[in-house]
């Protein structure tokens, strides 16, 4: 297999599945480097927060895209996609795996699927009013906003992801065009795609412990360190999940006991959602419970698909 026909070995999951620990190993058995997909691991001082790669793991094996920006940075789709694109070429060039890992999907899918996404820069006061309606008249008002506007795009958009609805409001208000108009798709990336799964109440069970440790290994002092920093609580990139509770906890608005239970919430919450994004039913992915022997496993498992893939174009 030519260097130009290696395939992107995607990790997905819910959070809490064990996909950077299976990434490491994959990229140390492989000779691969690690492609972050997930949308708040980007930021630099977020590390315990967003549950970025331990520095261990990141000693491990080469990794991409991970806490490289200030957090008062915007990335957007687009962005990720040029910077994902970029160090893709570049590992395939070094003749190695590309091995993306993340719980972000819609990152995930763009990529392997070859989306095209609008280019439309952000508008800060129109991002301000979108939010102000959706928290006075809820999220489902906002999404009928959308499916009045542009039916196709309501229709692959979560009504709940108010981002990403008040996102498709602002192309289509930059732009006059529908947003769903907007995305085409390129060429689809070779791919293998690996899900991790456990039963909810296993799920529930690890995310508890781990918003856990996040407090008992310097979450606070994290959040502390960015305000001696200079960055604030209003930042796009401190509604990542915890972070809210944190600025509450330091202000003296909420007991740590709280903000323990209030993200441990948030985060099953999220886990549910990205089960949107990687379905259970979804013929491209290959499921592997994230059990015993995982790791093991996941090697196996990839290492016949290349063997397939490789004999296929023999």
């Amino acid at each position: 297999m030519s260097r130009a026909e290696l395939p992107i070995i995607a990790i997905v999951g819910a959070t809490a599945t064990g996909k950077s620990e299976v990434a490491v190993a994959l990229a140390r058995t492989l000779g691969g480097e690690i492609v972050g997909a997930d949308s708040r691991q980007v930021y630099r001082g977020m590390a315990i927060g967003t549950a970025q790669p331990t520095p261990a793991q990141l000693a491990a094996a080469p990794h991409h895209l991970i806490g490289f920006l200030p957090p008062d940075a915007r990335f957007s789709l687009a962005e990720y996609l040029d910077q994902a694109r970029s160090v893709v070429a570049a590992i395939r060039g070094r003749g190695r795996l590309p091995i993306v890992a993340g719980g972000t999907g819609q990152y995930v899918w763009a990529l392997l699927e070859g989306w095209n996404v609008p280019r439309v820069p952000p508008d800060e006061a129109l991002r301000a009013a979108l939010d102000a309606y959706a928290r006075e008249h809820g999220p489902e008002a906002l999404y009928r906003r959308l499916r009045e506007a542009d039916p196709e795009a309501a229709a692959f958009i979560d009504p709940r992801n108010v981002r990403r609805v008040a996102r498709a409001l602002e192309v289509i208000t930059a732009t006059g065009r529908p947003f769903s108009a907007q995305r085409g798709r390129g060429p689809a990336e070779r791919a293998i795609v690996i899900g991790l799964r456990l039963p909810y109440a296993q799920l529930d069970a690890r995310i508890d412990r781990r918003v856990e440790e996040m407090y008992r290994t310097g979450f606070l002092d994290e959040v502390r360190a960015l305000a001696q920093a200079g960055y604030g609580p209003g930042l796009p990139s401190m509604l990542s999940i915890g972070y809210p509770e944190g600025w509450k906890v330091l202000q003296g608005e909420m007991s740590v006991a709280d903000a323990i239970a209030a993200t441990q919430t948030a985060t099953r919450r999220l886990a549910r959602r990205q089960g949107a994004w990687f379905r259970a039913d979804d013929p491209r992915i290959v499921w592997i419970d994230a059990e015993d022997a995982v790791v093991e496993r996941t090697i196996a498992a990839v290492e016949q698909r290349l063997a397939d893939a490789a004999e296929e174009r023999s």
